[in-house]
């Protein structure tokens, strides 16, 4: 790549990081452990979906430093050989010999693990950047063993979402009911429109942005990145299951609704869709792994945004969209699926929503049901409830309705049905891990 080139990309990239901190910024949750984490000598990555905030929230975990910054997801670099130490060099020159710098979408960088490694061992304080899962397991535990602290930035939760639209309620719900058909309201939205900050702000109309942002990431993050031959089969693959989000699936059965030759090219194009936090896949809670791995699972995809941009029918079913939301909101909390979350089967094939796992112990099992007021509804999800108490000897028992709250004694059991902002606002268990 010519100097000249690149100075120009640094001096480019150095005015877009100054207008980006010179904008009104959404406190997120996570920024309360910012100065820890700024401080630490290990490496940051921060991970998520493509236009949830990772960039922001890391120029903020920097903000009060002089810090170098590049983003190697620039459109002036298709194409480019990068050298290193001639990059390296345009930094310096701009931003000086500060040890604080932070490399936007790192994963676009070819061997990035064999770089970032030397400056963390020249004593850069690095953070960066990925749109990618995978960097969060398989590559970060092979190259930066120990040396990394991982940070998981996905689209706005409930109480970033009331944040960014200057909505509160004081620390002791007073003003609650007040203000409660504003709350539910918001909620809808919420539940609708989902989390990304571009669509959360007013900035984007949410439908048409996130169809786009969608295929952007199925392009980049999959096609371009995995070298898919067959782009369609990945974009039918997609399209499908955010249409039957919170459903269960099996791959031999999808490979024949989608007609896939092969088995093992679908669960290879599934595990893309993960990898670039398009989807959760979500596995039946039993103590054998042999068991885990031969159930069907479930899926989940990362915003509710994305079901009603790319929704066949008419409107998303509002059930599913309520459990997809509290699935985001238990892993945003910390939860890892297939680790401390699942779904549950009882032995009468009746079905619990999610089993929230803490530490080796079932704390707690989870239903979601949009329609409690309906007896038989009502009845069904008690059912499924009591029956997976009994058998993994859980008692904390919780049905997160849309708006109601009552206790319900059965069988020497209690049943909290709680209503979803509630949840949603309440504080993350304290035994929760929180990255």
């Amino acid at each position: 790549m010519q100097r000249n080139l690149l100075k120009t990309i640094v001096l480019k990239q150095q005015a877009e990081k100054d207008t980006l901190l010179s904008l009104p910024y959404i406190k997120r949750g996570k920024a309360e452990r910012g100065g820890e984490w700024a401080s630490s000598t290990l490496i940051k990555v921060v991970l998520g979906p493509r236009r949830a905030g990772k960039s922001v929230f890391s120029l903020m975990l920097l903000k009060d430093r002089n810090f170098a910054y590049f983003n190697f997801d620039d459109p002036a670099l298709v194409g480019e050989k990068l050298d290193l130490y001639k990059f390296m060099d345009e930094l310096r020159s701009v931003y000086g010999e500060t040890k604080y710098v932070l490399f936007d979408e790192i994963q676009n960088l070819p061997g990035w693990e064999l770089f970032v490694n030397r400056l963390h061992r020249q004593g850069y304080n690095v953070v960066l950047t990925g749109s990618n899962a995978n960097l969060l397991s398989m590559e970060l535990a092979t190259h930066l063993t120990g040396r990394h602290l991982p940070i998981e930035i996905l689209p706005f939760d409930f109480k970033e979402f009331l944040r960014a639209k200057n909505f509160q309620i004081d620390p002791k719900y007073d003003s609650l009911p007040q203000k409660r058909g504003e709350l539910l309201k918001l909620m809808e939205e919420y539940l609708t429109n989902g989390g990304f900050p571009e669509v959360v702000l007013g900035n984007q109309q949410p439908l048409g942005y996130l169809d786009v942002l969608f295929d952007a990431v199925l392009f980049k993050d999959v096609v371009k990145r995995h070298k898919v031959r067959f782009s369609e089969q990945i974009d039918q693959l997609g399209s499908y299951l955010i249409n039957n989000i919170s459903g269960r699936y099996s791959t031999r059965r999808l490979a024949n609704i989608l007609k896939f030759k092969s088995d093992v090219t679908l669960e290879r194009y599934l595990s893309y869709l993960i990898e670039a936090y398009v989807l959760f896949s979500l596995s039946s809670y039993s103590a054998k792994a042999g068991e885990r791995l031969k159930s069907p699972k479930k899926i989940y995809t990362v915003d509710n945004g994305f079901v009603s941009a790319k929704a066949i029918r008419h409107s998303p079913d509002k059930g599913r969209l309520m459990e997809n939301m509290v699935f985001t909101e238990l892993v945003k909390r910390g939860a890892k699926p297939n680790r401390d979350l699942f779904y549950y089967k009882t032995r009468n094939d009746r079905e619990v929503d999610f089993v929230v796992r803490e530490g080796t112990e079932v704390a707690e099992l989870i239903q979601v049901c949009y329609e409690s007021i309906n007896p038989d509804v009502e009845r069904r999800e008690m059912k499924a409830l009591i029956e997976a108490s009994n058998e993994l000897k859980v008692k904390k028992l919780t049905v997160l309705t849309w708006d109601e709250k009552r206790e319900i004694k059965k069988d020497g059991l209690t049943i909290a049905f709680e209503p979803l902002y509630e949840w949603l606002l309440s504080p993350a268990s304290p035994n929760s891990p929180q990255l």
